[in-house]
């Protein structure tokens, strides 16, 4: 009885590997075998020129011609050699000049298109020659996994097999496999179903049963995946393998209705630490084959909260992070409230939709923190020095909170609240430059965001804000400089410049005059906003181009004349 074949579709694509032989031809001639010269030699006709026979081939050729023709040369023999020439002659006939025209013209180089066909040619060799190691390699690499059989493993066994599997590939990969029908039925509900008794019947007695598995997306987690059923210890299996083969094994496992791998792959995932590129593989795939109820929700957890707990994800977010921030403002270890201040503002950052903290929560903590640095600034302008510490950390919270309402864009009420602070600044001369100058980095921050537009206040309010805070600005500026790390100097002063640009010619006279005279008197301890005292003398007092004449306006004058 003839074998037969059955093919089997599972969830994946894979084409037969085909051969091809190709026959070779070679034909041998035996150069010790002599050849007979033909008893009737084919005459050879000199060709008609248009002046008559033979105008149109020198007389060498036609005297070779009659001895052919008389049988006095083997056709086979090689061609007399030439006449001597005809030393009279200087110079070749115009018939020679243009036989041998093509040879002393040069030859023209390869086009480009020539070029092209040929890289395009030689890139195409290329790739035949890679697939086809590539090829060779994956074949030699699936013969070598199923070589490496453990002791007493039926898997693969020739001699108590009963199904000959084959599994192919659309790379063009085949491997045949020795397995035990009555193994893929019990573990199986793919295999349940196609080899079933009534498919047993029909096979008849020929043993091996031949079935093929095409269309497979990775031939090797098929094999892995089939060897499993093979295994006493799933869980204790699969500790070898890496997470990328752990979700490929668990697609396959899906695909044939092998539970018990899919269970045990389901536990290893939940109990195996994943990089961060595998966690979305992770959840994409769970989602994709929808596998809640059978123990993926697990998995799940470690990557999304439960909205089944009654968890919302957007208030929980928030009250997270405000937990966050209320940790780092109150944070005993500068030197880790400095590295906690970076993070949390980078994971701020990269969060776009902007959406997990609300702008009220963000102005509770300002608050706070304003009413701390008020009580310890007026206690310190007072001669109470017990918390004197607490000013330059409120201060420093308020410019870290400034920053990140910065990126949010909701600083508005931060620049109106902190230019009424009127009774900090009459007391800013009271307390020390060393305990202070935090607070006038503040001032500084804002100057900065206003000079590079990353936020647009209304005039009364930038006017508040260099009424209350310029002059305690001025006198904390050397201290900034001097115990402030990487502070950007020049671009405080083009941020202040560009600040007093912003307002009105009357007051921006006042300020730069003002500023003038102070920095005449102190330039080490004085921003030098230079650039914009420039910007704003020509504004004042140097006339534009067209400006120089006005046109003067016309008077219409009409006399009346009258008539005696």
């Amino acid at each position: 009885m003839a074998a037969t074949t059955t093919h089997l579709n599972s969830h994946s694509q894979i084409l037969k590997f085909k051969r091809r032989r190709c026959r070779c031809r070679e034909t041998t001639t035996d150069p010790h075998i002599a050849t007979s010269p033909d008893p009737n030699p084919p005459q050879i006709r000199p060709a008609m020129g248009p002046y008559g026979a033979g105008d149109g081939f020198p007389s060498s050729l036609s005297k070779f011609n009659s001895a052919l023709t008389a049988g006095l040369l083997n056709p086979m023999s090689p061609p007399p050699p030439p006449p001597p020439q005809d030393k009279t002659r200087s110079s070749p006939t115009l018939f020679e000049m243009m036989a041998n025209e093509p040879d002393s013209l040069p030859r023209a180089p390869p086009t480009a298109f020539e070029n092209g066909a040929a890289a395009v040619k030689n890139q195409q060799g290329a790739r035949l020659v890679a697939n086809v190691d590539k090829q060779a390699l994956m074949q030699q690499r699936l013969l070598d996994l199923l070589a490496s059989r453990s002791p007493g493993n039926q898997f693969n066994d020739a001699a108590s097999s009963d199904v000959m599997l084959t599994l192919s590939s659309k790379d063009g990969v085949s491997v045949s496999i020795r397995v035990h029908r009555q193994i893929l039925v019990v573990h199986s509900r793919f295999f349940a179903l196609k080899l079933n008794e009534s498919w047993v019947k029909q096979q008849g007695s020929w043993v091996p049963y031949n079935v093929e598995i095409a269309d497979c997306d990775d031939i090797e987690v098929y094999i892995e995946t089939l060897r499993l059923m093979y295994s006493k210890d799933l869980r204790r299996k699969l500790m070898k393998e890496d997470v990328q083969r752990v979700l490929g094994i668990l697609r396959v496992s899906v695909a044939i209705g092998f539970d018990a791998g899919v269970l045990s792959c389901l536990e290893y995932l939940e109990a195996a630490p994943w990089a961060e590129d595998e966690e979305e593989k992770v959840a994409s795939l769970l989602s994709e084959l929808r596998l809640e109820g059978v123990g993926a929700g697990e998995v799940l957890k470690r990557v999304s909260l439960d909205a089944a707990a009654g968890l919302d994800d957007g208030k929980n977010s928030e009250e997270v992070l405000l937990k966050l921030l209320q940790v780092v403002l109150e944070g005993k270890d500068e030197k880790a409230r400095r590295e906690m201040k970076d993070l949390v503002t980078k994971l701020l950052r990269e969060n776009s939709s902007q959406k997990d903290l609300r702008k009220e929560s963000m102005y509770f903590a300002f608050d706070e923190c304003l009413k701390l640095l008020s009580r310890h600034f007026l206690q310190a302008a007072h001669g109470d020095m017990q918390d004197i510490g607490q000013i330059a950390r409120q201060a420093d919270n308020l410019h870290w909170l400034l920053d990140i309402m910065i990126d949010r864009q909701i600083t508005e009420n931060f620049l109106i609240t902190w230019a009424s602070q009127s009774e900090l600044s009459e007391a800013h001369p009271k307390v020390p430059p060393i305990h202070r100058y935090e607070v006038s980095r503040v001032t500084a921050r804002l100057f900065v965001g206003i000079g590079k537009r990353e936020l647009l206040a209304s005039k009364e309010s930038r006017c508040m804000l260099l009424k209350t805070w310029l002059v305690p600005f001025y006198e904390d500026f050397r201290w900034m400089g001097r115990a402030s790390r990487g502070l950007d100097r020049h671009s405080i002063e083009d941020g202040l410049s560009n600040t007093i640009s912003t307002l009105p010619m009357a007051l921006q006279q006042e300020i730069f005059v003002s500023w003038f005279n102070r920095f005449l008197n102190g330039a080490d301890d004085c921003p030098n906003i230079q650039r914009g005292f420039e910007v704003w003398w020509r504004r004042a007092f140097v006339r534009r181009k067209g400006e120089d004449e006005r046109p003067h306006q016309m008077r219409i004058i009409s006399d009346t004349m009258e008539n005696s």
